[in-house]
């Protein structure tokens, strides 16, 4: 009766333990799949990126319009065109001016001759005061005729003046009609390209007088000299300087990357509505001769690098949690490390003590189920 009831003792222990071991194996969540990566030597960056995209533009820009307002006589130039410095770019019509610098051109015609005769006029009364005075002088001509003869020459020679007075006249009056005449010709100031064109032939112009905005009638630029604009979020001005190296892309040369560095930093910050403050850097490219070939308004991204390490160990900066933790998958269980940072950019961090070369790192932080403890295998990142 005994050994009945061993035996009876000995099966129930059995059917336990087996619904435990099957209640382990079965029940036992399955491992949490995770993307990981090792702890490997690289470079590391810190960097700034623009709040939004910088743009080429051109340090020499003008926006012209003519002296004169008048009705467009002839366009000598369309948009896109290149110019050379003292080209006529647009001529107002001016026939009334014109007519005014024939009317100077003649007045100064007939002042010289009026000058040259009373110039000569002059000349003989100085030699026939000459003569009177020797002949005085031999007791043959009156004092009379002497006084007649002196007084002759002052005058002619007060007449002379005032003929070359009158045509210093002429001249300075020839000369204001043909500046007014040249204000009629709008010239370019420099070597460029006309940006734009704003006007046709036959349509009237007006100056922009001061304090009131008119659009200009060309805009001109020198495509020699372009620089990249890029606008940074204020929260970085103490950090961005002079000389920093940075890398630009444009949309236009997809998959290019060029080199440059900050020329210049602005003095302010912009605020501006509806959008985060910033503060403007200008970037000198290195290759100077391509950045002459970049159209001025053409789109570039910006990012300045602040510091740079090569060859040390690094981790993905997402794959570390606050604090300064890391999840390591070490034999199938995620393991929490203390992991202390050096120089740390958006993409990389540098690991100065906590990991070791090889050590992986879960980089799939976003899921609830991934934490210190949990049972995990590694899969592949997509």
């Amino acid at each position: 009766m005994a050994r009945k009831w061993l035996r009876r003792g000995l099966v129930g222990v059995a059917l336990v333990l087996a619904a435990l071991v099957l209640r382990v194996t079965f029940l036992r969540p399955d491992p949490v799949p995770v993307t990981v990566v090792a702890v490997a030597r690289g470079a590391v960056e810190e960097t700034v990126t623009g709040s939004r995209a910088g743009t080429v533009r051109s340090r020499r820009r003008a926006t012209l319009s003519p002296e004169v307002g008048g009705r467009v006589e002839r366009l000598f130039v369309r948009k896109g065109d290149r110019v050379k410095k003292g080209d006529a770019l647009v001529r107002i019509a001016a026939d009334d001016v014109r007519a005014q610098v024939t009317l100077a051109e003649k007045s100064l015609v007939v002042a010289e001759a009026a000058e040259r005769e009373a110039c000569r006029a002059a000349e003989q009364a100085v030699r026939d005061l000459s003569r009177s005075e020797r002949l005085a002088k031999d007791d043959v001509l009156s004092l009379g005729l002497l006084e007649r003869a002196q007084t002759e020459a002052g005058m002619t020679a007060a007449a002379c003046e005032a003929a070359r007075a009158r045509v210093g006249q002429a001249r300075a009056s020839l000369e204001v009609a043909r500046v007014g005449l040249g204000k009629t010709v709008l010239l370019a100031p420099f070597d460029g390209v006309v940006a734009e064109l704003s006007t046709e032939e036959g349509e009237w112009v007006t100056p922009s007088p001061p304090g009131l905005p008119i659009p200009a009638v060309v805009e001109l630029f020198d495509p020699d000299d372009t620089y990249v604009s890029a606008p940074l979020d204020e929260v970085d001005v103490g950090r961005v300087k002079a000389g920093v190296p940075v890398r630009v892309t444009f949309d236009a040369y997809a998959g290019r990357t060029f080199a440059g560095k900050v020329s210049r930093i602005a003095d302010y910050v912009l605020d501006q509505r509806e959008q985060n403050r910033t503060f403007e850097v200008e970037v000198a490219l290195e290759d100077a001769a391509f950045g002459k070939t970049l159209l001025p308004g053409t789109s570039a991204d910006v990012v300045v690098v602040l510091a740079r390490k090569e060859d040390v160990l690094r981790v993905p900066s997402y794959a570390l949690l606050p604090g300064g933790r890391a999840l390591l998958l070490s034999k199938g269980t995620l393991v929490s490390a203390k992991v202390e940072t050096g120089l740390r950019g958006a993409e990389w961090a540098e690991v100065v003590s906590g990991l070791s070369e090889g050590d992986t790192v879960v980089t799939s932080l976003d899921r609830s189920e991934v934490k210190e403890g949990a049972r995990a295998r590694a899969e592949e990142a997509r």
